[in-house]
């Protein structure tokens, strides 16, 4: 593994404790969500509002991070202070016009959403959204000066706190109230427990905005630059049309859901079901966003470096095979996850392949999608993630209403399937890239042959069946360590191997 891969990898595995560790202990929260809020309808909700926070948090970023990477990579060793700046002023700015603007509507907006006896759930979104918006640039600061260390602590700290926040309300005041009802009756409502979950998400974007202040007092003390304001939303502002459409390509399901139906409950209970199971597939996701904390920032110092383009392949490499272990591995062990959400939700289970067939799609899109931002041609990402956004919003409307969310995980799958070839095949006229084709061909042949082998045949006994599983995960495990990844090149454990 060349030396470049191996600094890529310790990035990874250091930003994968608040990514992947984090994202972990918030998916262990489904299943106490899914045994104790009252119906799958109350999780639907829960689902409905995180994908409106998802495309709101795209939109109030517009751009920006990548932006700021972009200009604090290209400018002269005295300027990256005053990109930072420039970047945080102009988050900061549309992040509190943002909460302003809410205020007088968010009555409006929770009678057309479908929560018109909670107008509050809009509120405490928009109070989340506007902060954690502004604190995506102090987060990327901490990432360009190389402090994964403080990121990774702030970001398990406000996952800890939500956590925590989350147990207290929905797990401990409600026992407090059934044997202490004196100790939380003056401020706990038992029937009020989705509300609690949008509480629990307020109370820790604010302290995580104050943790972080620290880190925004060099930011605050220059002046921003006018002048490379405007270059960086002309550069980010592409990015914001490619991120809105690809955001939109992952939560259109979860917002158009609800409207796809006359019955408002049925809807709700169905994407309850179709979210909670769409949580399990969560893992692929997990890897991908730590593997992009640390691969925007060595994209773009690796550019100014010769022989930058045979890093990116193989990175890329390592990332399909890394991909295609997870995929086997949740698929062959999904009798054990299947134990994370309440049996209600168990019909959902049949999208989780899907799904993460679809998210792997995405990641290798994400990984490709690097050439139009190396040479400033942002729009072919908005051109692509535009036509991905019709495929799935057409997908979803067109079947939805007959198929369920069985339809919106085909369209998840088809889109972000649709983006791959795109950004691939245009990508290779325009900043080609030898990708090593052969050996991804190789990889994802050999994980179908064992999916299928593993999920065709008929194997009763559930202990026979994770044991012949499992013989076939080792299968990919050896021949992978084999071909390509030698256990002594593996960082902080290969030490072991030698």
């Amino acid at each position: 593994m060349a030396q470049g891969m191996k600094r890529l990898a310790k990035e990874t595995a250091v930003y994968g404790v608040s990514s992947i560790l984090g994202r972990f202990l918030n998916w262990m929260l489904v299943p106490m969500y899914t045994r104790v809020l009252a119906s799958t309808a109350d999780f639907g909700i829960v689902t409905n509002v995180y994908g409106w926070i998802a495309l709101l948090l795209v939109l109030l970023t517009y751009g920006m991070e990548t932006g700021f990477f972009r200009f604090i990579n290209k400018k002269e060793e005295q300027e990256p202070i005053r990109i930072y700046s420039t970047a945080l002023f102009s988050l900061g700015i549309s992040s509190i016009a943002f909460i302003l603007l809410l205020l007088p509507f968010y009555g409006t907006i929770s009678n057309t959403l479908g929560y018109a006896n909670h107008p509050e759930y809009i509120l405490m979104m928009g109070i989340t959204v506007g902060i954690d918006a502004f604190c995506c640039i102090p987060f990327a600061y901490l990432r360009y000066k190389g402090k994964a260390i403080r990121f990774a602590f702030l970001k398990l700290l406000a996952i800890f706190l939500n956590i925590a926040l989350n147990i207290f309300f929905l797990i401990i005041c409600p026992w407090l109230m059934k044997h202490y009802p004196s100790a939380v009756d003056w401020f706990f409502h038992a029937d009020y427990s989705v509300g609690y979950i949008f509480i629990s998400n307020v109370i820790t974007t604010v302290v995580t905005l104050l943790m972080l202040l620290p880190d925004m007092i060099p930011g605050f003390r220059h002046k921003p630059d006018l002048q490379v304001w405007r270059q960086m939303l002309r550069y980010s502002f592409p990015i914001l049309i490619l991120g809105i459409a690809g955001i939109f390509n992952q939560t259109a399901d979860k917002i158009l859901f609800p409207f796809l139906f006359a019955d408002k409950e049925y809807a709700n209970e169905q994407l309850g079901i179709y979210g909670a199971c769409f949580k399990i597939a969560l893992v692929m996701v997990m890897f991908t966003q730590a593997f992009r904390y640390a691969y925007e920032p060595f994209i773009f110092a690796k550019n100014k470096e010769e022989g930058s383009k045979k890093a990116y392949s193989e990175a890329m490499k390592y990332f399909v095979i890394f991909t295609l272990f997870i995929f086997l591995f949740v698929t062959f062990y999904i009798d054990i996850f299947k134990y994370f959400v309440d049996k209600s939700y168990y019909p959902g289970l049949r999208v989780v392949p899907i799904v993460m067939l679809g998210e792997l799609f995405f990641g290798i899109y994400f990984n490709l999608s690097f050439w139009y931002k190396l040479i400033d041609q942002t729009q072919w990402g908005a051109y692509f993630s535009t036509i991905g956004c019709i495929a799935t919003v057409s997908i979803i409307l067109f079947f939805g209403p007959t198929y369920g969310y069985m339809a919106c995980a085909w369209a998840s799958f088809c889109c972000n399937l649709l983006m791959m070839l795109l950004s691939y095949f245009i990508g290779q006229k325009r900043f080609p890239i030898q990708y090593d084709l052969k050996s991804a061909a190789l990889y994802a042949s050999l994980a179908t042959i064992l999916y299928l082998a593993g999920m065709l045949p008929k194997i009763d006994s559930e202990i026979i069946r994770l044991v012949y599983r499992s013989t076939l995960l080792l299968i990919f495990i050896v021949f992978t360590v084999k071909r390509d990844l030698p256990l002594k090149e593996l960082p902080y454990i290969g030490k072991y191997f030698q």
